[in-house]
């Protein structure tokens, strides 16, 4: 198969080309039905619309969509080159989380824990919902930062998504050495509660459900399972 263009990104399940004039291709490579990336595609343009920093699609076809380039840094590389930036970045990344969360939800978007057991009833708005809303899906661009990856969007109250935040801020492992990964644990819980602080939510509910979503997550590394595992055994939740 020959690339579409230069390879300037890739995850677990898709690859990101440059194809010119600004655009790139998002391009899945695990068989995702075409409805499901046109929904994604759909979902973008929905929160562009309303004023959420998303690239602009241009195109979907079957496993392709064409968007808006969004060049510049993640906020996590950012964070890596200048760790005192931590509680700034924080507080931006509540920004971008308020911005969401400003979006009606569509209705055929899912629940944020859809099927699974024990989700919280509250009497809060729907609104949209990322899912994956951390610092390695915001780009630092020139002309201000830009949110990625939006195939888990989800309807529910603006506190599911900013507990999903923190689980992963707090708990993942940051990618590289063993020792760079403990080593920045310290820094990872500063970024976990000053985002918790400048977003207005620490609801005791949700964090507990999206840790028990995130120890069901079978691309956890073990260092990560045993971490969220000793959270639920303990309750040492943020304002307990």
């Amino acid at each position: 198969m020959v690339a579409p263009g230069r390879l300037v990104g890739t995850g677990r399940n898709a690859d990101v080309y440059d194809i010119g004039d600004g655009r790139v291709l998002r391009q899945y490579r695990d068989g995702r039905p075409p409805r499901a990336v046109a929904r994604e595609a759909e979902v973008m343009a929905h929160a562009r619309a309303y004023g959420a920093p998303v690239p602009e699609v241009y195109d979907v076809s079957g496993p392709d969509i064409v968007m808006e380039r969004a060049a510049g840094p993640t906020m996590l590389d950012t964070l890596g080159r200048r760790p005192w930036t931590v509680r700034a970045q924080a507080r931006l990344l509540a920004r971008l989380h308020a911005a969401v969360h400003a979006v009606p939800a569509l209705d055929w978007l899912p629940a944020p824990f859809d099927g699974e057991g024990g989700a919280p009833t509250a009497p809060a708005p729907a609104v949209l919902l990322h899912r994956d809303l951390h610092p390695q899906n915001v780009i630092l661009t020139g002309g201000g930062p830009m949110i990625i990856d939006w195939e888990g969007a989800a309807r529910g109250p603006a506190a599911a998504d900013i507990a999903m935040t923190w689980v992963i801020i707090v708990f993942s492992e940051v990618p590289g050495p063993r020792m760079r990964a403990v080593a920045a644990r310290p820094v990872q819980g500063l970024f976990g509660g000053s985002f918790l602080r400048a977003a207005g939510h620490a609801d005791l509910r949700w964090l507990e459900m999206s840790v028990r979503h995130r120890i069901g997550d079978r691309n956890l590394l073990p260092s990560e399972l045993a971490r969220l595992e000793r959270l639920q055994r303990t309750g040492r939740y943020p304002g307990r």
